[in-house]
């Protein structure tokens, strides 16, 4: 009895120049999945709306289904709330404290990053801190007006 692998490698043998073509068709494969990796974001993009073309239509009902569902669903807890002007309410006070919550763990994140930063500069000799601190000093002035630009 030969095993799987036994046969293939008997096949193999058999044919000539059968070793040489799996070895160039998984190179070739190798290639174009790697090409695949690194091409360029618009020519996925364009890849991408090729094969939006190929969507059956049996999807896109579905799609537009699920879609008209998630509606309903809204407009009936819409309705809801508006016949219980007091739940609303405390949805409304429940979700300004949660972004108040989130708000503060973001500025605790804040303050312990500037304190790790402040440990790391402790740590590195007196001649190189002035000129560190400066480069980060500026580095986080870039940042923090790019994000005031953005706002």
């Amino acid at each position: 009895m030969i095993s799987n692998e036994g046969a293939v490698k008997s096949i193999l043998g058999k044919r000539p120049g059968a070793e040489k073509a799996r070895v160039l068709k998984n190179s070739y494969m190798r290639h174009n999945m790697f090409s695949l990796l690194n091409m360029p974001e618009e020519n996925i993009a364009s890849l991408l709306r090729s094969q939006l073309g190929v969507i059956h239509s049996e999807d896109l009902l579905v799609e537009a289904l699920r879609d008209l569902v998630k509606d309903e669903i809204k407009r009936y807890v819409r309705q809801k709330l508006d016949e219980n002007p007091e739940l609303k309410q405390e949805i409304k006070q429940a979700v300004g404290e949660f972004i108040s919550a989130k708000m503060n763990e973001t500025y605790a994140l804040l303050k312990l990053t500037k304190c790790g930063a402040e440990l790391g500069l402790t740590m590195i000799p007196k001649d190189l801190r002035e000129k560190v601190g400066k480069d980060i000093a500026s580095l986080l002035e870039k940042e923090v007006s790019q994000v005031i630009e953005k706002m």
